[in-house]
């Protein structure tokens, strides 16, 4: 069983940053690719980042590309968000992703576990 737990998550103003956090704990074994999604009230959830174990391959959501950038230390079983120049439409509750066999960046169904979410929230 593996546990991810995020955190880093707040209320921040446009154009502010923050960095997300998500620790994974339980019976971890490599390779394992670990990414982003995020889902706004009433809409699906949707891919962030994702980055491979190695940290080879890097993906973005276009939405966040040039702003957010993922990164992972694999010793302490750890993935980060850092997130810059931020905009309200970036307000939604974001959940750590981690696949074993396949990849988070192929979509949902590709993601064996998940995170139980942080809320991000981008309002003057």
């Amino acid at each position: 069983q593996v546990q991810l737990v995020e955190s880093g998550g707040g209320l921040v103003q446009p154009g502010g940053s923050l960095r997300l956090s998500c620790a994974a704990s339980g019976s971890i074994f490599s390779p394992y690719t670990m990414g982003w999604y995020r889902q706004a009230p009433g809409k699906q959830r949707e891919r962030v980042a994702g980055i491979t174990s190695g940290g080879s391959i890097i993906n973005y959501a276009d939405s966040v590309k040039g702003r957010f950038t993922i990164s992972r230390d694999n010793a302490k079983k750890t993935v980060y968000l850092q997130m810059n120049s931020l905009k309200p439409e970036d307000t939604a509750v974001y959940y750590c992703a981690m696949s074993r066999y396949g990849s988070v960046w192929s979509g949902p169904n590709g993601v064996d576990y998940w995170g139980k979410g942080t809320l991000v929230t981008v309002s003057s």
